[in-house]
């Protein structure tokens, strides 16, 4: 028993040195501590025939097999079968998972597969609403990676369907399980910077290329179901399949719903906003290329929203001339009252009142944060506002599907999140001008931006009604 107890010291010792490593204060660490102990407990007993969780991926590019990988982690896991439009991708996927995995060319067919009861699915962004919804009207559970999807239309189906069939649903906006974001949240939220003026969310430029040459379809690749719902549907482009279908608004909305599907997601948990939104929105940005067959995202941008209680989000490519925080292109920067700040970004939380750490022999400053601070390090009062948990967003799903409990970003969270992108990147396209929007009723005031909201598609696909 004491062998035990010094074992268990021990580790959470090292567990703890590792947190305050990663920047997160003792007293949050400690927390995290004790809840993954107290979360890991079930999950160390034998693994039941019963508490199998048989899993199919649908997407077998580097996300997918990321994500896939990070589930058979989990021992109630089994892959037995995945899809993709490229065969090469798919067969390497099954061949690499082993045993009898299967392999199909079509989600169709891998969701008629009846011992499936949960699937992953990491397609490219115009295939994400259909491919989940018909999921779970096949009774799937999903893990969905971000964006949610490529319009708000398709995000209000999915969510309708999450509600009537109540299947256990996640989307990959990971963030939300990194405690760095958690804690900064949860501070935000207790008024550790006082009224919150403006949030920075910090996501990248677009990248510039083309005209591009049409090319024979690859050998294997089925290009019209790649294309699927997107209409009209076009030759094949090497540029606009695979990883740089990020970058053409037919298939996705660029950096504004890559990057900008994390980080605003992560302003509007700070600011409260899970069941509502901004009020307004504008924008400034250079202007694509209006060549055939090119790359047609806004290089460079500046999307600002208003919410109701006057705080604004400015989504931009890169951190603002006149920011309180100038050290990082990437992240997410609250700042309350009183020039008081906090940013976060993977790997990394910092506060206004921190200490620049000097260099060494005494001389100059560090660009990396240095303590003690205060609003980091005190700790929140006992009844404060406290967030959903979460430090592994994998199991989290798992443990929803085994437990039939909602996971940190069910389908409702991460429409309401990638809305924000999506009404940022049809401000941009109408010329940047000021939108209203209604958060509640989901629509503009606008006539030409409402009829944005919705993308016709390609015969036979259809929303549901």
């Amino acid at each position: 028993m004491e062998r035990g107890n010094l074992s268990r010291r021990g580790f959470m010792a090292r567990s703890l040195t590792g947190m305050a490593a990663a920047g997160l204060p003792a007293w949050y660490a400690r927390e995290i501590f004790e809840s993954e102990a107290a979360a890991a407990a079930p999950r160390l007993r034998r693994v039941q025939a019963s508490d199998k969780i048989v899993v199919g991926l649908i997407g077998c590019g580097g996300q997918g097999q990321g994500i896939m990988n990070q589930a058979r982690q989990d021992r109630r896991v089994q892959v037995v079968a995945v899809c993709d439009v490229d065969r090469q991708r798919r067969e390497n996927v099954a061949r690499a998972v082993g045993g009898d995995c299967r392999n199909f060319e079509s989600y169709t067919d891998l969701l008629a597969v009846r011992d499936i009861n949960a699937v992953l699915i990491a397609t490219p962004d115009h295939w994400h609403a259909l491919t989940a919804i018909e999921a779970m009207r096949q009774g799937k559970d999903v893990y969905c990676e971000k964006p949610l999807t490529l319009t708000i239309a398709e995000g209000k189906a999915v969510v309708r369907v999450a509600q009537e069939t109540k299947r256990i649903f996640q989307v990959g906006s990971q963030q939300r399980s990194d405690a760095r974001f958690r804690l900064a949240c949860e501070l935000v939220r207790n008024g550790r910077l006082g009224r919150i003026s403006t949030v920075e969310t910090r996501i990248g430029d677009n990248p510039v290329g083309g005209p591009f040459p049409r090319a024979d379809v690859p050998a294997g690749l089925n290009w019209e179901l790649w294309q699927g719902p997107v209409s009209p549907h076009v030759p094949y482009v090497r540029q606009r399949c695979h990883y740089e279908f990020r970058w053409w608004y037919e298939y996705s909305g660029g950096k504004m719903t890559d990057w900008g599907a994390h980080h605003n997601d992560i302003a509007q948990w700070g600011l409260g906003m899970d069941e509502g939104g901004p009020v307004a929105v504008e924008s400034l940005a250079s202007e694509p290329s209006r060549e055939p067959n090119s790359y047609n995202c806004h290089p460079r941008f500046m999307v600002t929203y208003t919410y109701a209680n006057g705080a604004r989000v400015i989504c931009s490519d890169r951190q603002l001339p006149n920011s309180l925080e100038r050290r990082h292109d990437n992240g997410i920067l609250f700042v309350g009252e009183n020039n008081r700040w906090i940013f976060v970004t993977r790997g990394l939380i910092e506060a206004s009142d921190q200490n620049p750490r000097p260099e060494r022999g005494g001389r100059g400053r560090k660009a990396d944060p240095g303590g003690p601070s205060r609003i980091l390090n005190d700790p929140l009062e006992a009844n404060a506002t406290r967030l959903y948990a979460s430090t592994n967003h994998m199991q989290n799903w798992l443990d929803g599907i085994q437990r039939r409990r909602t996971c940190i970003c069910p389908a409702e969270v991460g429409h309401r999140s990638v809305t924000v992108c999506h009404i940022g990147v049809i401000s941009q396209r109408l010329g940047g001008r000021r939108l209203t929007w209604d958060p509640k009723r989901e629509t503009f005031a606008e006539a030409d931006a409402t009829r944005m909201l919705s993308r016709t598609m390609h015969a036979p696909w259809k929303l549901p009604a």
